[in-house]
């Protein structure tokens, strides 16, 4: 199939995202649309660009459609916030056929329709390479988990993995998963929200505050800590995943240190009053203890100073 105008491309759309939805108030196709909401919304937005973001080299046209809304979803939650729904603006280079976008939002639609997200509408262009920017909204559910709510002395936790991403992404980028690195590999291209879990994190009124971990831990806590504060991590090797743990040996790193430094996890970081963490680690099967706030700024693993850059948007690109 040929999309001879802009007419066909928003036809092609609406195979896969109903035009009315309970979420949003008018059929998509007008100028604007019109959200209902309860009480406050939240809401955030995120580019997925070719060659930043993602590589069509191993990426599947499914994959790119999921992970564009998921990274989204991901921010959402992080605030203790259940999405509603999304914009989505497209940027469309002139080589990609409808095989190529039927896979697209199939993967994207599979996402949006598990967590009854509603497409409010957007904008398409042509351009030289791939890029999607979404904007989404949600409804926060009991209190907002915000950042720099922490407190000297309490406990800092994850609920998620931590490296596994950046362990798929390094395999995918050799082309040689020599390792069976599946859930790596899996939690790079699709990975793993935890949508049900933040928002029941804010009904425990010992959590403090929320974030995701998108540009690796090192570089994260400190944006979620504040200026005035610091921590010390105390993780050991049995706290990460194996696969972690068998590519950064063979690679002569430490394999936590590589879990620190592991962008596109997409777990939940949060802190809370010490009190709490024994419920909150018999209520989540994935929680993980990390560490505890210190007075002072700065990290330390293990009570010895630790200092790295982390991840960057605009130095480490693909």
């Amino acid at each position: 199939m040929t999309f001879l105008s802009e007419s066909d491309f928003l036809n092609f759309i609406n195979r896969y995202f109903p035009l009315i939805h309970p979420n949003i108030l008018l059929e998509r196709g007008d100028d604007c649309n019109l959200i209902s909401s309860k009480g406050n919304l939240c809401i955030s937005s995120d580019l997925f660009l070719e060659e930043s973001h993602f590589s069509r080299q191993y990426f599947s046209a499914g994959d790119i459609g999921y992970k564009a809304l998921a990274v989204n979803i991901s921010d959402i939650s992080a605030m203790g916030a259940r999405p509603q729904g999304f914009l989505l603006n497209l940027m469309i280079p002139e080589d990609l056929g409808s095989d190529f976008w039927a896979n697209f939002f199939d993967g994207m639609s599979q996402l949006a329709n598990h967590f009854d997200l509603a497409l409010a509408g957007g904008d398409i262009s042509r351009a030289r390479f791939l890029g999607i920017d979404i904007t989404i909204w949600g409804n926060i559910n009991n209190r907002c988990l915000e950042r720099k709510r922490c407190r000297s002395g309490d406990v800092l936790f994850v609920i998620g993995q931590l490296g596994l991403a950046r362990t798929g992404r390094k395999m995918l980028e050799t082309g040689n998963d020599l390792f069976g690195s599946l859930e790596a590999i899996k939690a790079h291209l699709r990975p793993r929200l935890f949508v049900e879990q933040a928002v029941s994190l804010s009904d425990f009124s010992g959590v403090r505050g929320l974030m995701d971990v998108s540009d690796g831990l090192v570089r994260d806590l400190p944006r979620f800590l504040g200026p005035e504060l610091g921590a010390d991590l105390l993780i050991r090797e049995d706290n990460i995943h194996p696969e972690v743990v068998k590519y950064a040996t063979s690679q002569g790193c430490c394999p936590v240190e590589f879990a620190l430094h592991g962008g596109e996890d997409y777990c939940l970081l949060g802190c809370a009053d010490k009190g709490v963490m024994s419920e909150l680690k018999a209520y989540f099967p994935e929680f993980m203890y990390l560490g505890q706030v210190l007075p002072t700024p700065g990290l330390k693993l293990s009570g010895v100073t630790y200092q790295s850059d982390g991840f960057d948007h605009f130095s480490n690109m693909i």
